[in-house]
């Protein structure tokens, strides 16, 4: 069974960090793009970050481009996200995700991985 786990969620103030990471299990990853993504109450899920399975390329949303930065672990099947400078914007269940097709691309789109995670809440507060 292939499981995403997400961890590193919580409460934090506006202008602090939070580092967020995703477990994979059940297959290997290392050849396939993996991202994040976000959802608040009420709204849609949205891209916020993604990784090429050698860590070549990265995507981020124009929102928390120069304040996230995506990484990953293939040695240990996980992804990460370092959050800085956070904003009460940033709040939102965050997801990890995942390709099943070994590829280059990085996608964007929720329609172009295929894994998810339970979410982790992260809350930031004024």
């Amino acid at each position: 069974q292939v499981r995403l786990v997400e961890s590193g969620g919580g409460l934090v103030q506006a202008g602090g960090s939070l580092r967020l990471a995703c477990v994979a299990s059940g297959r290997s990853f290392t050849t396939s793009p993996m991202g994040w993504f976000r959802q608040a109450p009420g709204k849609e899920r949205d891209f916020v970050a993604s990784i090429s399975w050698n860590s070549g390329r990265t995507h981020y949303s124009d929102s928390v481009k120069g304040r996230f930065t995506i990484s990953r672990d293939n040695a240990k099947n996980t992804v990460y996200l370092q959050m800085n400078n956070l904003k009460p914007e940033d709040t939102a269940v965050y997801y990890c995700s995942a390709d099943s097709t070994p590829s280059p691309q990085v996608p964007t789109i929720t329609a172009g991985y295929d894994y998810w995670g339970q979410g982790t809440q992260v809350t930031v507060s004024s």
